[in-house]
């Protein structure tokens, strides 16, 4: 399976049944095509809608819907749109139960940077800093180390941070991880990795649950 949609698919298992769900930039938004059967959420997004659907086949395409990254979606019956400032409100009034995020680091605190790195060319902060602070549960979807090899998961981040001690789960292709006040506790592993694998990747101390399981 390719390594994006083993990390998504696996996310994809934290979405519940009526909930409000908002998908970030990247790699986060390949999760609406991985919802579980039976499991019927509301997906919201930042530019003003409330009601996603998959992402359009060719001929379904329509170049004014698209979502807060600019990629063309679809609605589902019952959708609503509304302006960016309502869409927000939305946010900052708590009402987003899981907001799945991409990250550039992540660590034992639950400390998140995404949005910048110093020197480098920065479009906008985007909505991130609104959603961790005010969705019910963040999940963060990303390879576990740099394309060079490097920690993206630390004892500290070195980033700018998007938002402090923020993070509830973090989900890569390698493992599921925990953020909890005792620390990372690692839940899950990927069926052919091991343990000694994931704590070699990870710049932070592990806390292995006694029945890590497999996904």
């Amino acid at each position: 399976m390719d390594v994006r949609d083993r990390i998504v698919t696996r996310v994809a298992r934290e979405l519940k049944d009526g909930d409000y769900v908002n998908l970030g930039i990247g790699m986060p938004t390949l999760v609406a095509n991985h919802i579980p059967p039976g499991v019927h959420i509301t997906l919201h997004s930042e530019n003003g809608l409330l009601g996603i659907g998959p992402f359009p086949t060719e001929d379904e395409v329509d170049p004014d819907l698209i979502n807060a990254g600019k990629e063309t979606v679809t609605e589902i019956p019952g959708c609503s749109y509304f302006s960016s400032a309502d869409s927000f409100a939305m946010v900052r009034g708590g009402h987003i139960d899981l907001t799945v995020l991409g990250a550039l680091q992540v660590d034992e605190q639950g400390n998140l940077a995404n949005w910048m790195i110093p020197g480098k060319m920065l479009k906008g902060m985007g909505g991130a800093m609104d959603l961790v602070a005010g969705a019910r549960r963040v999940v963060i979807a990303m390879e576990h180390t740099t394309k060079g090899g490097g920690h993206k998961i630390l004892k500290r981040c070195t980033l700018p941070l998007t938002g402090a001690q923020v993070v509830n789960l973090i989900v890569t292709e390698l493992a599921v991880i925990d953020v909890t006040e005792r620390g990372l506790v690692l839940r899950e592993i990927a069926s052919d990795t091991t343990v000694d694998t994931v704590r070699a990747a990870t710049g932070a101390e592990l806390i292995v649950d006694a029945a890590v399981g497999h996904f």
